[in-house]
């Protein structure tokens, strides 16, 4: 997949409802065919990666990394790893690891690609965990259904930018988006960066995000997104995201 960088602005959503609800708006899909996109949003620090590989194991469902940078991206479906992905067009990872912001201008691309990876992931055949017991019942049909959701991670620090990963269930009444916002303070997150060993993130590089950060508001938080609070340890962030989660689905 190439990385090169294509400057475009974002699609121009369809006149919509100015409150997102995907949780509680009536879909013509049943229950059973529904698909979730789960964005694990927040930023630098606040535990977007440890959060979505803690649902990934517990839910089972596909696992997309969009910050991580620092290594080959890795698409986790159970046991599979397909490598060489990755989200960030070169220039943008050469401008994190110099400490420079990313603009809106370099994010476009980024977003789109991540969103388009989400929908294209949804349709591909999911590959079960082999039985944990000898008397676990296999299908088999059970490796030609795709999954019943995804899971992303993406900061997502605007709202604008939310907007663009919202698209993706635009005239998909069986898909719904939600945004996990995990919430600490700029304190919490400094501390927590300067502790990582190796990461092209930087501790300066927190403030700069909470500069640009537009928390979701009273409409959003009424709709698609669910807010955590991530300024805890590791693990009672966790259980906290997957008890929300597990409340929507």
């Amino acid at each position: 997949m190439s990385t090169e960088a294509v400057t475009h602005l974002p699609p121009t959503p369809p006149s919509e409802p100015s409150t997102y609800n995907n949780r509680t708006a009536p879909t013509s899909a049943p229950q059973s065919q529904q698909k979730h996109l789960w964005v694990i949003t927040g930023p630098a620090g606040c535990g977007k990666t440890s959060v979505a590989e803690y649902l990934h194991q517990q839910l089972q469902l596909p696992y997309l990394e969009g910050d991580t940078v620092s290594h080959p991206y890795k698409f986790q479906w159970h046991r599979q790893q397909l490598t060489n992905l990755q989200f960030h067009t070169p220039e943008n990872v050469q401008k994190m690891a110099n400490g420079q912001p990313l603009t809106d201008a370099d994010r476009w691309d980024w977003l789109i690609l991540l969103r388009e990876q989400a929908l294209l992931t949804l349709t591909k055949p999911s590959s079960p965990q082999p039985p944990t017991t000898p008397t676990t019942p296999t299908a088999s049909s059970a490796s030609t259904l795709p999954p019943s959701g995804v899971i992303i991670t993406c900061s997502a620090l605007k709202r604008k930018y939310r907007d663009v990963l919202r698209i993706a269930a635009y005239h998909r009444p069986d898909l719904s988006v939600h945004f996990v916002y995990l919430q600490a303070s700029e304190a919490v997150l400094m501390d927590r960066v300067r502790a990582r060993q190796n990461h092209y993130m930087k501790d300066y590089m927190v403030h700069s995000q909470f500069q640009s950060l537009e928390a979701p508001q009273e409409d959003e938080l009424r709709g698609d997104v669910l807010s955590v609070d991530a300024g805890g340890e590791s693990k009672e962030v966790q259980r906290l995201a997957l008890g929300m989660v597990r409340g929507v689905m």
